[in-house]
């Protein structure tokens, strides 16, 4: 569960994703999780994108998926630039249960989909009556466009090994859903693999054969993500934060921290809020 106000996660929203030198490039790429579905659309650029402990690369007219409770986190270079749509909950049931990406390669596809975002912007930024309901409609339209490009890149694509059904892309995901799930926790690595059956060094081979980072660097950047949100979204007392994500002191925490980030909880928190934090 994310740091944000409950209600957030019934809103509709259209973030811009674009490079940006000056704030770090945790703020896409250390791993997250929302309470309600993302939608992201890679306009130009290429990048890659790592969903459920599974990394893979993005390239223009890229349409990526992310339900609800899924880790993820991407990376943003000069050349990229997209939007990143936040679903309502309240409409979560339209999309599907498991991450999705399509790469639309037909014109077509390419203009309806970018008349849509266009057309959900519009309303979204409007002050007309009713502006809200019909920016919802668009979202089902767009919706509605997702399922047929998937059925499209279904038929278009040969059969063959699909890397996320390996038994390595398995576990990871699982282990994601568990650090999801328990990251506020003390458990370390060996806790989570113990849960998952396997031992620490085969959950490490795994998470880095499927997205190039070991156990313990998921679950510390997954950790540490959620630190930064609540230090600079938030007014809780570092000591709070640091109980609440499960480090047995505030001092094991900024050392924690620091070690991370170069700076300490303290330092990081007078830089100032973040504006619209994904």
């Amino acid at each position: 569960m994310d740091f944000q106000d409950p209600a957030l996660a019934n809103r509709l929203s259209l973030t811009a994703v674009g490079y940006n030198s000056s704030t770090g490039k945790w703020r896409t790429e250390a791993m997250r999780s929302h309470s309600s579905p993302r939608l992201l659309y890679i306009g130009k650029g290429q990048g890659r994108i790592t969903i459920a402990g599974l990394t893979r690369g993005y390239g223009p007219n890229n349409l990526i998926f992310i339900p609800a409770r899924t880790m993820y986190g991407f990376e943003v270079g000069p050349t990229v630039f997209g939007q990143m749509l936040t679903i309502p909950a309240a409409m979560a049931a339209e999309w599907p249960d498991e991450p999705v990406h399509l790469r639309l390669r037909d014109v077509l596809g390419q203009k309806e989909l970018a008349q849509l975002f266009d057309n959900l912007e519009r309303e979204l930024v409007s002050a007309r009556s009713g502006h809200s309901r019909a920016a919802h409609y668009h979202l089902g339209l767009l919706s509605v466009l997702f399922e047929r490009q998937m059925d499209l890149q279904a038929q278009q694509e040969p059969v063959g090994k699909d890397r996320t059904t390996s038994a390595a892309a398995k576990l990871v995901a699982a282990y994601s859903d568990l650090v999801d799930r328990d990251f506020r926790s003390s458990k370390g690595v060996a806790d989570y693999a113990a849960a998952l059956g396997v031992t620490p060094t085969h959950l490490t081979r795994c998470c880095k054969q499927t997205c190039g980072k070991s156990a313990l660097a998921i679950l510390n950047d997954r950790t540490l993500f959620e630190a930064r949100m609540l230090l600079r979204q938030t007014r809780q007392p570092v000591q709070a934060i640091a109980a609440n994500l499960g480090f047995t002191s505030p001092a094991y925490f900024s050392r924690a921290f620091h070690s991370a980030t170069g700076q300490t909880p303290s330092a990081f928190r007078r830089l100032g809020p973040i504006a619209n934090p994904r």
